[in-house]
């Protein structure tokens, strides 16, 4: 009798594994260096590619962390600091640094994007003043705040400062943004949220500035801080007004006098 050979039959070898290379090899992360102010030497890691820009330090982002540095002991010190879209984190590092009582670093609740948060903020503890808490958490703007605010010693009283550099360019985001600052901003005339931008796409600067009446119909105030153009672009092949492309426009929200606490 012949002996049975079916499991040879269906012995398919390497068949269904996918040929070496056939998927792209998956990009690693990449390192960016910021100087503080005061001399200290950060490294930044991105992660490797993202389509929510993950792995860019944005120009707003400097930028924003230089006004924190040149304004801690007004902005920062002892504060209670939230942002919103971190990316690397640099701002909130920065704060954290400065002597912030509490900072909340947040980015959309992707893996990849909270866990490169996270490897910043171990790397930058030695650096971390006392006494300053640095948190990070996923946060979809727009979405419930306990979480993010469960950070603060009075969760309902909310944070003295937004961080929101380079948010506001996806337009259709921008109700979102203004209810996350609703829901998370001290009812204080002290309290603000910066919010800087660059137009990278500066035929849309129009769209994006619509954010502004937006935020004011929501009762807050808006004032124009100071506009810097900078050495370079962030995406060198991009079409448009280069100098739009290297200026980045900074603004203060305040709570309107109206909704304020009293």
């Amino acid at each position: 009798m012949a002996e049975d050979n079916r499991d040879d039959d269906l012995n398919t070898g390497d068949l269904f594994k996918d040929p070496e290379g056939f998927y792209p090899e998956e990009p690693k992360p990449t390192y960016a260096e910021y100087r503080t102010l005061s001399g200290l030497d950060l490294r930044l890691r991105l992660v490797g590619s993202h389509p929510l820009y993950g792995y860019l330090l944005w120009n707003a982002g400097r930028t924003t962390s230089e006004h924190l540095e040149r304004n801690a002991d007004k902005l920062v010190a002892g504060k209670d600091v939230l942002e919103i879209g971190a990316a690397a984190g640099l701002p909130s590092i920065i704060s954290a640094i400065n002597g912030a009582r509490t900072v909340v670093m947040t980015d959309y609740p992707d893996p990849d994007l909270v866990n490169n948060m996270r490897q910043n903020a171990d790397a930058a503890a030695p650096f971390i003043s006392q006494g300053s808490r640095l948190h990070v958490a996923g946060y979809k703007w727009g979405a419930e705040t306990d979480e993010i605010r469960s950070f603060l010693p009075e969760p309902s009283a909310g944070f003295d400062l937004l961080i929101m550099a380079d948010v506001i360019y996806s337009h259709r985001e921008h109700q979102n943004l203004i209810s996350t600052m609703q829901r998370t901003l001290k009812r204080s005339a002290d309290a603000v949220a910066l919010v800087f931008f660059t137009p990278y796409q500066p035929w849309l600067l129009p769209k994006t500035e619509k954010f502004f009446p937006l935020a004011e119909e929501n009762g807050f105030t808006v004032t124009k801080i100071f506009q810097k153009v900078l050495d370079k672009v962030l995406f060198e092949n991009d079409p448009g007004d280069e100098t739009l492309r290297r200026t980045v426009f900074a603004y203060e929200l305040r709570w309107a006098p109206d909704r304020l606490l009293h």
